[in-house]
């Protein structure tokens, strides 16, 4: 699958769930331990919002720290339209995903960049359901995908700080099931 093809992919099942999460709903629980619903909806807006300026080279001191904190507000769907649209806008711009972006761990390449933003959406697109009641679907393509780039990455303890470590499922299980447990999700 295409950078480009498996972002928007992504993109448009969390954008969906989002749109799903009803009043009562903010406060749930989700798969990530310390996360509320609106903890997990503001971590993936503040994500969306640094995207613009990112692919556009700015470095880290120049965002600097305006997305920190809450940044759902009184409309957290409101606020993810307005973070999601420019940042879906910015990936699609020419040339975006063939240069560098600054990142906490330095410059990375920009395609590197968008294919870490699409693990996010798809698995936090998981979480996210996980959190309101409803389903996910990661399709096997994007999942298997997912698999190829995350897989060299992950260690027994997962990504510290980031991803839990692996969770043991069936060798039976679907691409969806492998690429949530290996990022530590017990689908």
């Amino acid at each position: 699958m295409e950078l480009i093809d498996a972002f928007d992919t992504a993109y448009a099942e969390w954008d969906r769930l989002v749109h799903e999460v009803g009043t009562e709903q903010w406060h749930s629980a989700t798969p990530c331990a310390e996360w509320s619903v609106r903890d997990l909806v503001n971590h993936v807006t503040g994500e969306h919002l640094w995207a613009p300026h990112l692919l556009r080279g700015a470095t880290l001191a120049e965002v600097g720290d305006r997305f920190e904190g809450d940044v759902l507000g009184d409309q957290p769907v409101a606020a993810w339209e307005a973070a999601g649209a420019p940042s879906h806008e910015a990936f699609h711009a020419p040339g975006a995903l063939e240069g560098q972006v600054h990142v906490t761990g330095g410059r990375e390449a920009s395609d590197a960049y968008g294919w870490q933003m699409t693990t996010d959406l798809a698995v936090h697109a998981w979480d996210l359901a996980s959190g309101i009641g409803r389903s996910a679907v990661i399709p096997e393509t994007l999942a298997n995908d997912l698999l190829e780039r995350v897989r060299p990455m992950i260690g027994k303890d997962g990504i510290p700080g980031i991803f839990d470590p692996p969770v043991d499922v069936a060798a039976t299980a679907t691409p969806q099931e492998h690429v949530l447990s290996l990022l530590g999700r017990r689908p």
